[in-house]
């Protein structure tokens, strides 16, 4: 991200876990995390199709100008991650992974949000995303954050499984908003 922004936010909000409160608190990952960022991608988002997101990988990410890592922790564990790389016109979602009990309580809307408003303020609106044909759940969620279906690619995923692309424009979502208000 070539925004020249060395401050780094913290942000917190409150879920319900089994019906009980529970702070998360977001930040960007820290190097000694990407293996534990690395057994989630494994477990949660490459289940069946081999390990592509090595500890070596994620650490690039971490490294690198152009990519934020994100995480999502709870008393010291993190709950969820996500990483995203920027250009200069364009952002891709290359993963958002949550633990399944802090799933739909809004962990990875919060992730999603943080990484979009991260596009803006670099001036990036169009964010890319690609997510399994058979993962409907993933795309009912990217759907209800106003990403639309671009296309599918088939055997993306290995050479086993098709992908559905999909993307948004955020100031177009952004205005249309504004105009509804």
């Amino acid at each position: 991200m070539s925004s020249g922004c060395t401050r780094i936010l913290y942000s917190y909000i409150v879920v319900y876990v089994m019906n009980m409160p529970v702070a998360i608190q977001f930040r960007p990952a820290r190097f000694a995390e990407a293996g534990q960022l690395a057994t989630m991608s494994r477990d949660f988002v490459e289940s069946g199709l081999g390990w592509s997101w090595t500890s070596s990988r994620i650490t690039r990410h971490i490294r690198s100008k152009d990519s934020m890592v994100l995480v999502a922790q709870s008393h010291g564990q993190i709950v969820g991650f996500a990483i995203m790389r920027f250009g200069d016109e364009e952002a891709h979602l290359d993963l958002l992974a949550v633990k399944p009990p802090y799933r739909r309580t809004g962990v990875g809307r919060r992730l999603l949000e943080w990484l979009e408003e991260s596009a803006l303020v670099a001036g990036v609106s169009i964010i890319h995303l690609e997510v399994r044909r058979d993962n409907k759940g993933a795309q009912r969620f990217y759907q209800s954050l106003g990403y639309r279906y671009v296309r599918q690619l088939r055997g993306y995923y290995r050479g086993r499984e098709t992908a559905v692309c999909m993307a948004i424009d955020l100031w177009e979502t952004r205005v249309a908003a504004d105009q509804q208000n």
